[in-house]
């Protein structure tokens, strides 16, 4: 196993983690993003299975937030305000009215301190940094640590820690996005999902929740899989509000471990998760004012699986609460495996 590290831009750490086996996940310090995951299909073949820009400068920007770990509220905000208590907050409106992902001083935009290390079998970066309310507006300040292992058995597992000095709302997450082909001229249509959840939340027209649960059926529901296509291709209201696929949020059942096959390629990957519920984005606003895997961006081309707490919960809805004046701490494996 072993850690390479480079000079990105003359102003960015890239750190690149590979185990025995030849699987490598690169990471910036820079938004303490995902920028690259090698991974071989069924016949050994390395390919990059995640979406990557092709000219790093976009990484600054970032306006598909691609590899970035979000917060300190992942997910989008009614009208950009919450209370606690006596007081209210208006935070930045960075969409429509409302506020997403943190806003634009969010922790995808932030030069994280980053130290990487070896352990028995696994190797590591740790990132850290701190969530000012003066620059975002959210109450009280966070000191936050994410860490990055990967193992020999071919895990990546992603922890995250918030240390808050007040009761403040905290949902951290990951924003990769996935395309398990290893081959960018194809989209992620044909990535077979499976999931237990029986209720999701329903959506206005602003992609902002309106505070209702709904049964997860039809082509919502993942219990004995489905390819993502379906959603696309589907007519219900949910998936055109959403651009014609999936930006919704799903709360999981017991146990939650989501399985992706990617069928051409073998691919497998398998997500366990002490969270929630998960946001799945099927990438329906990627277009081609991007570069990403030497290709011109289109609609589908990666999917995400946003494991995460969700801020409707601010607004009343029957959600597990994300405000806390405690340690935070979350965490999510991902095991990539062939068939």
């Amino acid at each position: 196993m072993e850690i390479e590290q480079r000079n990105v831009l003359n102003k960015w750490t890239e750190y690149t983690l590979t185990n025995d086996h030849g699987i490598s996940i690169s990471l910036l310090n820079y938004g303490a993003t995902i920028t690259k995951w090698l991974a071989p299909d069924q016949n050994g073949n390395l390919k990059n299975i995640v979406l990557s820009y092709d000219d790093y400068e976009m990484y600054e920007e970032n306006p598909l937030f691609l590899g970035a770990v979000i917060g300190r509220v992942a997910g989008r905000i009614k009208e950009s305000t919450f209370s606690i208590g006596n007081n209210t907050y208006n935070l930045e409106k960075n969409d429509g009215q409302h506020h997403l992902h943190g806003g634009s001083k969010g922790l995808h935009h932030h030069l994280w301190e980053a130290t990487s290390f070896a352990k028995e079998n696994a190797v590591s970066v740790k990132m850290k940094t701190k969530a000012n309310r003066s620059e975002d507006g959210y109450p009280g300040n966070v000191d936050i640590i994410v860490t990055y292992t990967l193992s020999n058995d071919n895990q990546l597992t992603i922890e995250y820690e918030g240390h808050p000095n007040q009761e403040t709302p905290i949902a951290l997450t990951n924003h990769t996005y996935f395309n398990l082909t290893g081959n960018a001229k194809q989209t992620a249509e044909n990535h077979h999902v499976t999931f237990t959840s029986s209720k999701m939340l329903e959506l206005n027209s602003d992609l902002i929740p309106t505070g209702q649960l709904l049964d997860a059926s039809n082509t919502f529901d993942f219990t004995q899989g489905r390819t993502l296509k379906e959603g696309m291709l589907s007519k219900h209201e949910q998936h055109q509000i959403a651009g014609g696929g999936y930006d919704h949020y799903f709360i999981f059942d017991e146990n939650p471990t989501i399985q992706v096959v990617e069928p051409q390629s073998g691919r497998r990957l398998l997500i366990e998760t002490n969270q929630p519920g998960m946001i799945l984005y099927s990438g329906n606003n990627i277009d081609d004012q991007v570069q990403v895997n030497q290709q011109t961006g289109k609609k589908y081309l990666g999917v995400c699986f946003e494991t995460q707490a969700h801020p409707a919960s601010l607004h009343g809805a029957p959600l597990p609460p994300i405000l806390t004046s405690q340690r935070y701490y979350q965490r999510t494996t991902y095991t990539v495996l062939t068939s």
